[in-house]
């Protein structure tokens, strides 16, 4: 027993669980406007597992394939998958059993959820490999959680709505913008081991302006949503409140590289987590 349980704390610490907090605000946003409300026991259900295995899939083969690349990071060198702790095999059975999982819950949730879970999938697996040849990784890594407001609306309704699209054009510019605030500690170690990242490639200065930029494309697309889907002022507070907690994320990071956990983690687990209550008063207040 007390083995089984080192092995699941290894496997998370493996993909995080806990970071799932990031995709799951935007699929249940998308649901509770697609449900004009409360969507149900089952769907939250559904919606979680979904997620969660996505995301593990996604992790576990990004893990898997960056072994040797964490081994030379002094910041990843400690990962289970580097130190011994989760063998290649063990992580590859954990990977391929979340893939196998996802898609059997979208089959379960409606036939185009079953049938998108496969492209989903080989979007989730690209980023892994996408640094070794390409800057775009940081947008390929967006498009990955840009998917789960789309999840969430062809749970409800078996469609993709316009406003969905918006929403998660939103989320797109949203992660890239941090991921890219997040790749500044590894731009030393990028450039040595001939990476492609837009740090190490073009420096901090620019992969600041560029994060900015893409921030400000993410709150304009998210007032968008708003407008498009016909929400009311709790859904307008929640776009500019988003626009605050990204601009206080730049603050901290100009201000200090240390900061970058912070911003990454703290601050953009909050922006979610409010964004989807002030929707919801929104539907609820509607």
């Amino acid at each position: 027993m007390r083995q089984l349980i080192q092995r699941l704390k290894d496997l998370n610490e493996l993909v995080m669980f806990q970071h799932s907090i990031f995709s799951l605000p935007f699929i249940f946003i998308a649901m509770v406007v697609s449900a004009d409300g409360w969507f149900g026991w089952e769907l939250l259900l559904m919606g979680v597992l979904a997620a969660v295995t996505a995301r593990n899939f996604a992790m576990g083969l990004n893990r898997y394939a960056d072994r040797t690349y964490d081994a030379q990071n002094p910041r990843t060198k400690n990962r289970p998958s580097v130190d011994g702790r989760l063998g290649g095999k063990t992580i590859m059975i954990f990977t391929l059993t979340n893939a196998a999982l996802f898609i059997t819950i979208a089959f379960f949730i409606n036939s185009l959820a079953f049938w998108l879970s496969f492209p989903i999938l080989v979007v989730l697996g690209s980023y892994s490999y996408f640094k070794r040849f390409s800057a775009m990784a940081h947008i390929i890594l967006g498009i990955s959680l840009g998917l789960a407001p789309i999840a969430g609306v062809v749970a409800v309704e078996a469609a993709i709505p316009v406003w969905s699209v918006l929403l998660s054009v939103g989320v797109i510019f949203w992660v890239a913008g941090f991921d890219l605030l997040y790749s500044l500690q590894d731009i030393d170690y990028d450039r040595s081991a001939g990476l492609f990242s837009i740090p190490s490639r073009y420096g901090a200065e620019a992969t600041l302006f560029i994060a900015a930029t893409f921030h400000s494309v993410t709150v304009l697309f998210w007032l968008f949503f708003v407008w498009c889907a016909s929400l009311g002022a709790a859904a307008w507070i929640a776009a500019l409140f988003a626009a605050l907690m990204l601009g206080y994320e730049h603050h901290l990071v100009r201000k200090d590289f240390t900061k970058i956990d912070r911003a990454f983690f703290t601050v953009n687990g909050y922006l979610g987590i409010i964004f989807l209550l002030l929707i919801a008063i929104d539907r609820w207040l509607t």
